[in-house]
């Protein structure tokens, strides 16, 4: 069970250079991973388990206060005296679970304003968070979103073109990246029953919206990734040191099709638990189209990443606000 999930080193990369010899053997691990399972994890990322294990503190204290303060940061949907809609708290009575959804800490009020984008939206933390929490997640979404590029640039390399196009996809104050805190509570029934093989599921089978997601999961665990060639479900072994990292819809959009998003789910489990996702998404008005990573020039082609998220998040329910 544990072999089919990859467990892949990419120590070689974090210089972003991408040229030793062990670098571009990463990379083809990396590739195969991606073509193959859709899954993998990665060890030698950079980021100190103790910096991780902050962060889960700082998830966990936020999931413990009462409802009334967290919903102080909820979209308007869940508190009629906040403006935001996109980002925020949202409730365990949505779909068996609930969650933060945080966007770049770097935007500020003003910035948010003046771009007027409906997934830009500022979100003041210091409502229900500390100034030195604030720090702790600001510091890891400058981490997390750091290792997200790395793995998408030696896609980029896989594909022959020059790493710094990434730039080109993602800026950091026109992301949609989101950063979020999942809390499963002592669920009392599941949020859906498996039609393929009737197992009892605290979140849906899914596949993300996304280049990547870089997941961290609790010794818990629950996940599930299933095998695209005979429909299978594996589970995803626990690393403390790993973060699970799968495909989405928008590089399977880039690489038509090559590199495929992958049905996922977690087990309905009744002990409360914790994992913290990082949605790597590009900025909302890149233009996407295979001619980003493939050898073909187009004029005037593609689709903006902002209305293919808007068509992603639909089959959400917690986004339907």
């Amino acid at each position: 069970m544990k072999s089919y999930i990859p467990t892949i080193n990419i120590s070689s990369l974090l210089d972003g250079k991408f040229i030793s010899k062990e670098s571009r053997k990463t990379i083809q691990e990396i590739k195969k991973a991606c073509i193959e399972i859709g899954f993998f994890q990665v060890v030698g990322h950079g980021l100190k388990t103790k910096d991780i294990k902050n962060i889960c503190t700082v998830g966990n204290k936020f999931f413990n206060m009462t409802d009334e303060y967290k919903r102080k940061l909820s979209p308007k949907k869940w508190n009629r005296k906040n403006k935001n809609v996109y980002r925020g708290y949202f409730p365990n009575d949505v779909n068996g679970k609930e969650g933060l959804d945080l966007g770049d800490l770097k935007v500020s009020k003003k910035y948010s304003n003046n771009i007027r984008n409906q997934y830009i939206e500022y979100l003041n933390l210091q409502k229900c968070f500390k100034e030195h929490s604030i720090k702790k997640i600001n510091n890891y979404f400058d981490d997390i979103f750091n290792l997200s590029e790395i793995l998408f640039k030696s896609i980029i390399i896989y594909y022959k073109k020059d790493p710094s196009i990434s730039n080109q996809a993602f800026s950091r104050l026109k992301t949609l990246s989101t950063l979020r805190f999942n809390y499963y509570p002592n669920q009392r029934r599941p949020v859906e029953i498996s039609r393929q093989d009737g197992v009892a599921l605290g979140c849906e089978t899914h596949v993300d919206s996304g280049i990547f997601t870089v997941l961290y999961q609790d010794k818990k665990g629950g996940l599930q990734v299933q095998n695209r060639k005979n429909k299978k479900w594996y589970d995803m072994p626990f690393n403390k040191k790993a973060f699970v990292v799968n495909t989405g819809r928008a590089l399977e959009y880039l690489t038509k099709g090559k590199f495929k998003a992958t049905n996922h789910r977690v087990l309905w489990n009744r002990s409360k638990r914790m994992s913290i996702p990082f949605f790597f998404e590009p900025s909302f008005d890149f233009k996407m189209h295979p001619s980003y990573l493939m050898n073909r020039k187009t004029l005037n082609k593609g689709q903006i990443y902002e209305k293919f998220l808007n068509s992603s998040l639909k089959k959400f329910v917690e986004y339907q606000r």
